[in-house]
């Protein structure tokens, strides 16, 4: 990931920000308490105080220090790093673990990431992402749990009496307890390496000093001398707080011994040439990095460059040595200047990042501003809230300086809004506990006429409470089921004893049903004779023998249903036209009505006729419109038979539904004049 490469690059070589290598030497390191107090060792302590002063009185300048007196920002950052890798070969190895967006990751994959990195990386190459998930997880713990804090006060609990027990922080603190532990192991063994490691360099660098005093033949001090830098090639590391200094000291006498050497020019001269031919190859190297695209691929080339160039590469003749620092310092500086430029690029994203980021908090004050007043519609909002805070940490880094700012404004405005949806819910409890308050009122009358002998009150007065329950709001989620359950077992105990008391006043509805269903039962085994009136005349005689039997019982009369069915599939057998079945079909709805004697029924009936006559009369209308377009058209074009075939079907549907209207009409005058039935009704019934 581009931004991972970015978030690299800036932590290890600066800008503005601090060197990783920086860091770890001016804090009080957690690392190695023993190791940053190395020099109480006397020995080592007297030693490189005495080193210190023997460079600082002496007059030629090593190349490394030139550099420092320029004061070139970048050499130091790549010495410190360079030295934070010499103590540990596998240190460097953190440059190729991309640091990811940590902030836009919730604590449990916080979690995940840091046991992957514990697991799968060493210890002492992932403090700078160990350091940036704990900085994550604990700002958004810390928000959390002020969130539940204020949930728990809101719900009336005392804040002195909130605790709350996150498996995710118990998982977090052994997972980072397991890092810490490791982390001080690895560098407790280190510890003893790098003194021994340190003692034995400063010996080798004493013994070198002690070369340019030797009497001896000059090939042999030379043979000697090539001995002493195979050893401290071989040395192994030492602690980083000493590297830079003890490095320069050491090439500080390199340089007095090939002074020394002038005695036998042609041993030193050949010395200095390969070491020049060495320094060029490393300069050319350093050069060509400007064309490399990925700048984090070339500061750690550069930084690998540097030290070759530092510990392998000797000294050059005084005559080239200015010329060829300056070469390589320029490459370095090139290079420096590249990343000055992107970060400058990089700062603009930052700046646009923060915008996005201020109005993503505007808009969640916006909401927090207009808190919603149903439940579903807050639920709605939380929802919005809950896409906001994705996309705030999604939205990418933001300026060093405003960086806590910003978190505590979004984090402010997400407790404002939790505040105010709390505060709605805590009224919403008040109020469903004061319907809860008028549900057992109603359900203590429902009760109370569930075995009432008064049916004529107590029914009237049990659907009013039905639909007086209706308009009272919701109850609290605990109780909703339970005092529902016991209103409705009252009620239809209550109105299953009404309707046992009214069949057994009307012993007339079952015999109707008993006649009905034997009606019915003959119905099922008549045959077509293949006379088409004989049959119809039958199955006209069997409607109207169905029409004489009237109601049945309430929880029968599903026969009727049964009954139409059947007569359905006789229509379909005789091939009654589409009109007269419609008809026969309506026949039975009207007279479904005249039995209900509903007013309003009917009039909904109406209502609904007149509507799809109107509709008939529109449609028709438009298709001879249509028709006027295909004025000029054959009448065998297909669009022209298509629209003549609907204009026809139309006008066909057209009179059924007035042929309805006119049964309807008759039925409901019927009714007026107090007659059960109309001269017109057929008896069948729509299902």
């Amino acid at each position: 990931m581009q931004e991972d490469k970015d978030q690299e690059l800036q932590e290890t070589v600066g800008g503005e920000n601090i060197s990783e290598t920086t860091e770890s030497v001016n804090e009080t390191s957690e690392k190695s308490p023993e190791i940053t107090t190395e020099k109480t060792d006397s020995d080592a302590t007297d030693d490189t105080v005495s080193i210190e002063n023997e460079i600082a009185s002496s007059e030629p300048a090593p190349e490394d220090e030139k550099g420092e007196n320029d004061d070139d920002s970048v050499l130091n950052e790549i010495d410190e790093s360079n030295a934070e890798d010499a103590e540990d070969q596998d240190n460097h190895h953190r440059h190729d673990i991309p640091i990811l967006d940590y902030h836009a990751m919730s604590m449990e994959n916080l979690v995940g990431e840091l046991q992957r990195l514990i697991k799968n990386e060493k210890v002492q190459a992932i403090k700078k992402h160990v350091d940036g998930i704990k900085y994550e997880f604990d700002l958004k713990f810390q928000e959390f749990i002020e969130e539940k804090k204020e949930d728990f006060i809101s719900n009336g609990g005392n804040e002195i009496d909130f605790r709350y027990n996150s498996v995710t922080k118990r998982q977090f603190n052994e997972v980072y307890s397991e890092y810490r532990e490791k982390r001080n192991q690895y560098y407790k063994s280190l510890e003893n390496s790098l003194k021994e490691n340190l003692s034995n360099r400063l010996a080798i660098i004493e013994e070198l000093k002690s070369l340019v005093n030797v009497e001896e033949d000059i090939n042999t001090t030379y043979k000697h001398f090539k001995e002493v830098q195979e050893k401290w090639r071989n040395a192994g590391p030492i602690p980083r707080n000493n590297y830079n200094d003890v490095w320069r000291t050491y090439h500080h006498h390199i340089e007095i011994f090939y002074d020394f050497l002038h005695i036998n020019r042609e041993l030193r001269d050949l010395d200095f040439k390969h070491n020049l031919e060495e320094k060029i190859k490393l300069v050319e190297r350093a050069e060509a990095l400007e064309k490399e695209e990925d700048l984090n691929k070339a500061f750690r080339e550069l930084q690998t460059l540097h030290k070759i160039w530092k510990e392998d590469v000797g000294p050059v003749d005084k005559e080239h040595r200015e010329e060829i620092w300056e070469r390589f310092s320029n490459a370095t500086k090139v290079l420096h200047q590249r990343r000055q430029d992107y970060y400058k690029d990089l700062d603009k994203i930052h700046e646009q990042n923060l915008e996005k980021k201020k109005e993503i908090i505007n808009s969640i004050k916006g909401i927090s501003e207009n808190i919603a007043t149903s439940h579903r519609a807050l639920q709605q909002q939380i929802k919005q809230i809950e896409e906001l805070r994705d996309a705030f940490f999604k939205a990418g880094k933001v300026p060093q300086k405003v960086n806590e700012q910003t978190w505590a404004e979004f984090k402010e405005a997400v407790r404002s809004f939790n505040r105010n949806k709390n505060a709605y819910y805590k009224n919403l409890k008040k109020e469903q506990q004061t319907n809860l308050d008028k549900k057992r009122e109603l359900l203590n009358l429902a009760i109370s006429l569930k075995d009432s002998e008064d049916t004529d009150t107590a029914t009237s007065e049990m659907k009013r409470i039905q639909s007086e329950w209706k308009k009272i709001g919701h109850v609290p989620r605990k109780y909703s089921d339970k005092i529902w359950k016991e209103f409705k077992e009252a009620c239809n105990h209550y109105f299953d004893r009404l309707h046992a008391s009214k069949n057994e006043a009307h012993k007339d509805e079952i015999e109707n049903f008993e006649k009905k269903n034997e009606c019915l039962e003959r119905l099922k085994a008549f045959e077509l004779t293949g006379k088409r009136e004989a049959d119809l005349a039958t199955i006209k005689a069997f409607i109207e023998e169905w029409k004489t039997y009237g109601r049945v019982p309430f929880n029968k009369k599903n026969i009727n249903q049964k009954f139409n069915k059947i007569l359905d599939a006789i229509f379909k057998k005789l091939d009654v036209d589409r009109q007269e079945s419609e008809l026969l079909r309506y026949g039975n709805k009207i007279q479904h009505l005249a039995n209900a004697d509903n007013d309003r029924a009917i009039a909904n009936e109406r209502s609904f006729i007149r509507k799809k006559i109107e509709e008939s009369k529109n449609e028709v209308r438009q298709l001879e419109n249509n028709l006027q377009f295909f004025s000029n058209a054959s009448e065998d074009n297909p669009l022209v038979q298509d629209v003549i075939k609907r204009v026809e079907k139309n006008k066909e549907s057209l009179e059924t539904w007035k042929a309805k209207l006119k049964k309807l009409n008759i039925m409901q005058h019927n009714l007026e004049k107090g007659e059960n039935e109309a001269e017109e009704t057929d008896p069948t019934e729509e299902e």
